[in-house]
C-alpha cells in the first residue's frame, strides 16, 4: 500500500480528532463568541476565531472540520453523560471496583465457609454422638449398673434389711433413668454402692483411751436441760489395724461428717463402768465396744448403748 493510500485511510480519523480538539477547545473558551451576535454571524464570527486559534499554534484546520466541531459542540457529542443509577450500573461499578473489595470479600467468604463447615461436618456431628452416647448411657448404661449392684449385694449381705434397701435404691433409680433424670439415677447408683461398701466393712469399734484424749463426756440435750446425755468416745480400727474414717450423723443437729473419732450416746450404767475403768490404772481394759462384721449393716454392740452419736463436743 503507498504512502498516498495510508494518508487518505488516516484522513478520517484526524477530521475526527480535530473535531473532538474543537469542541474541547470550544468548551473551556467560553469568551471566543460575542453574546449579541446571532446566527450566520455568530458562527462565522467562531469560526474565525477558531481558525486564528489554530493558526496561532502552526495547524491548518478546514472549515469543514470547525463546522463539525462546533455541530458536535451543539449536539453535546465526545461529551460524557454519566449513567443513570439502576442495578446493573451498581454491579458494573462493584465489577470494576473489585480489586479494592474483592481480597476481603475472599477472607470473608472463606472464614464463613470453613466456620459452617466446622460446624456441620464437625462440630454439630460430635454433639450430636454425645448427646446419642448420654442418651444410651442413661437408658442402657445406668441401668445396667444398677442391676449389678444390686446383685452384689444381694450375693454378699448376711441381712434381709440390706435387700430390701437395694431393692428401693434400683427402683427409684430406674425410674428417674426412665424420665431422662440423670441425677436421680446417679444419686440411686451412689446410694448402692454406698450399701455395698458398708456389708464390706470389717472394724471393731474401740473405746478411746489415749493420754489427751476423752474417753467418755456428757451434755445436757437443748430440748430437755432435765436431762443428761452421756457419751463414749470411740473409734472403729480396720482388720489391718489401722484406724477407719466413717460417715457419722451427729443427732444434735443431724448432720453427716466423715470423722475417725466420734461419741456414741450410752446409758449412765455404761459411762460409769467405763469410767471406773479408765481411773483404775489410766487404761480402759474393756475396750471393745462392739465388732462390724462383713456382710452385715450395723456394729454388734458388747455393751449397751442409746444408739445417739455426736461428732463434736
Amino acid at each position: 500500500m503507498t504512502s498516498a493510500g495510508a494518508e487518505v485511510e488516516k484522513a478520517p480519523l484526524d477530521e475526527v480528532m480535530l473535531a473532538m480538539d474543537v469542541v474541547d477547545t470550544l468548551r473551556h473558551r467560553q469568551d471566543l463568541v460575542e453574546r449579541e451576535l446571532a446566527g450566520d454571524a455568530r458562527e462565522a464570527e467562531l469560526l474565525r476565531r477558531l481558525r486564528d486559534i489554530y493558526h496561532q499554534q502552526g495547524i491548518e484546520v478546514s472549515d469543514a472540520v470547525l463546522k463539525e466541531g462546533v455541530k458536535a459542540l451543539a449536539e453535546s457529542r465526545f461529551v460524557y453523560a454519566p449513567p443513570k443509577p439502576s442495578f446493573k450500573v451498581s454491579l458494573a461499578r462493584l465489577y470494576v471496583g473489585r480489586r479494592k473489595w474483592g481480597p476481603a470479600a475472599l477472607a470473608i467468604a472463606l472464614v464463613l465457609v470453613i466456620g459452617l463447615g466446622g460446624y456441620f461436618f464437625a462440630w454439630r456431628p460430635f454433639r450430636e454422638a454425645q448427646a446419642e452416647a448420654a442418651r444410651v448411657e442413661l437408658s442402657e448404661g445406668l441401668p445396667r449398673q444398677m442391676d449389678a449392684l444390686y446383685q452384689t449385694i444381694y450375693e454378699e449381705t448376711k441381712v434381709q434389711q440390706a435387700v430390701g434397701e437395694a431393692e428401693n435404691l434400683r427402683t427409684r433409680g430406674k425410674a428417674a433413668a426412665a424420665e431422662g433424670n440423670r441425677t436421680g439415677a446417679e444419686q440411686a447408683i451412689a446410694g448402692l454402692a454406698a450399701l455395698r461398701d458398708q456389708l464390706r466393712q470389717e472394724y471393731t469399734l474401740k473405746i478411746v483411751s489415749r493420754d489427751g484424749q476423752k474417753t467418755g463426756f456428757w451434755t445436757f440435750p437443748e430440748i430437755n436441760t432435765a436431762a443428761t446425755n452421756y457419751y463414749v468416745v470411740v473409734e472403729a480400727i480396720g482388720a489391718d489395724g489401722k484406724p477407719l474414717t466413717l460417715p457419722i450423723t451427729n443427732e444434735e443437729n443431724g448432720q453427716t461428717e466423715s470423722v475417725a473419732v466420734w461419741g456414741v450416746r450410752v446409758p449412765e450404767a455404761t459411762y460409769r463402768s467405763v469410767e471406773a475403768d479408765k481411773r483404775d490404772d489410766g487404761i480402759v481394759e474393756r475396750n471393745t465396744m462392739g465388732i462390724k462384721q462383713y456382710g452385715f449393716l450395723d456394729v454388734d454392740y458388747v455393751m449397751p448403748v442409746l444408739g445417739g452419736a455426736v461428732t463434736r463436743w
